[in-house]
């Protein structure tokens, strides 16, 4: 059974850095997608970064230049790097699999908080 456990969240001024990870409990054979989504109150879960199996990342606008999303897939962990945050990064972190068949996963979310 897949389970994603995400941690490294927490409260930080603007300018600053964390370093989100999300260990998977399984090892991933297949080709997966491996991502980070955010969600804060009352709006739709949106996609901050993703990587595929071969590298391929992708970024939400919003996080070009100061996020850097990365695997360790022998250690079945995604990372998520990130700098120069703003109050408007603070959300609700969480990290998600895709793989074929389809399946999706999902954590169960880490807090990210951004003070002004």
């Amino acid at each position: 059974q897949v389970q994603l456990v995400e941690s490294g969240g927490g409260l930080v001024q603007a300018g600053g850095s964390l370093r989100l990870s999300c260990v998977n409990s399984v090892r991933i054979n297949s080709r997966a997608t491996m991502a980070w989504y955010r969600q804060v109150p009352e709006k739709q879960r949106e996609l901050v970064a993703s990587i595929t199996t071969d590298g391929t990342t992708t970024y939400a606008d919003s996080v070009k230049g100061r996020f850097t999303i990365s695997t360790e897939y022998n250690k079945h962990t995604v990372y998520l790097q990130m700098n120069s945050l703003k109050p408007e990064d603070t959300a609700v972190y969480y990290c998600n699999l895709q793989i074929p068949g389809p399946a999706t996963f999902w954590g169960q979310g880490t807090q990210v908080t951004v003070s002004s």
